[in-house]
């Protein structure tokens, strides 16, 4: 009989009970047990973890761990807690999580399209007047990052009509879209951009990436969405671009503190929408049976999932 699967998590224990039923469920053969079941012999001989966000600690005390898969498609703070010492990551690749976000894409692109910051303002103001509508097909739709979600996010966003540019770190071509690369790409990308919608992982190459410079190349009254990670945008810059006018609104569902603190201009910021990381929930019944196949061929084969670049960060 294989080694029990290791699962090792910082969530509370309702919520590591939840996952555990149903990862359980997805593959009944298996013994998934938490890290603090496993007694020290089963500690040595686990060979396989499924973690989310685990304590590095515990992560060291499982010795023979020959890969762990991540139940987030997000690893850059995996990546770092465990440093090159790691065994092979694999991230959670999930149609539905894809799926899921290009709504999301979709859903708050219509929302700035259609001007609903400034009538909930006029709102507040009791202000009857009609804007100018915006047509889709007069506005383009930047996308930093063409990974599965930004490719997903792509294809909505196209049949909706509107014109779709999309900036990656290697070379991508997808119908219908205009894609680019390097920094004089994405230098094309924000001035053409009347939306710009991030998607792009957390790295040491992304970290600031949007910063005062980049932010004041911007289109002028564009607005910006972030779903990737907080760190991308400097926070202090983006609230300059508001105040200027540079940026008409900005809709933020993640942050570099999360939850975000009661004190965070943000939150009272006439320009901003806060969301509370809320863009692409992960489906626990899906990346129970994304993770379920990947275990059954890794048992079969002996073959592993394609893992995360450590130098890349994802």
């Amino acid at each position: 009989m294989p080694s029990p699967i290791a699962f090792v998590s910082r969530m509370n224990a309702e919520a590591e009970t939840l996952w555990k039923q149903t990862l359980r469920a997805a593959m009944p053969q298996e013994e998934i047990l938490s890290f603090s079941e496993l007694t020290d012999e089963q500690r040595k001989a686990v060979d396989f973890a499924i973690v989310a966000n685990p304590d590095p600690a515990d992560i060291a005390a499982l010795p023979g761990l020959t890969w762990i898969h991540s139940l987030w498609a997000g690893v850059e703070r995996l990546v770092l807690e465990l440093g090159g010492k790691a065994p092979p990551i694999v991230r959670l690749k999930d149609p539905e999580l894809s799926r899921v976000m290009a709504e999301a894409v979709l859903a708050w692109t219509y929302y700035l399209q259609r001007d609903m910051p400034a009538y909930r303002e006029n709102q507040q103001k009791a202000l009857w007047q009609e804007l100018d509508y915006r047509h889709p097909s007069e506005m383009t739709i930047g996308l930093l990052g063409l990974g599965a979600l930004g490719t997903a996010a792509a294809e909505r966003l196209t049949h909706a009509g509107f014109k779709v540019a999309g900036w990656s770190r290697s070379e991508k071509t997808i119908a219908g879209v205009e894609t680019l690369t390097g920094d004089h790409g994405l230098r094309a990308l924000l001035e053409k951009s009347d939306i710009l919608v991030c998607l792009v992982p957390l790295t040491d190459a992304t970290r600031g990436l949007l910063d005062a410079h980049r932010l004041a190349s911007m289109k002028q009254g564009a607005a910006l969405v972030n779903f990737a990670r907080g760190a991308v945008i400097i926070a202090d810059d983006l609230v300059a671009a508001l105040d200027s006018g540079r940026l008409s609104h900005a809709v933020l569902d993640v942050f570099e503190q999360e939850p975000l603190s009661a004190s965070s201009a943000f939150w009272r910021h006439p320009k901003v929408t806060v969301l509370p990381h809320i863009s692409a929930p992960t489906s626990r019944e899906s990346s129970a049976r994304i993770v379920a196949g990947n275990v059954h061929v890794w048992r079969e084969t002996g073959k592993l999932p394609e893992t995360v670049d450590m130098a890349r960060g994802y």
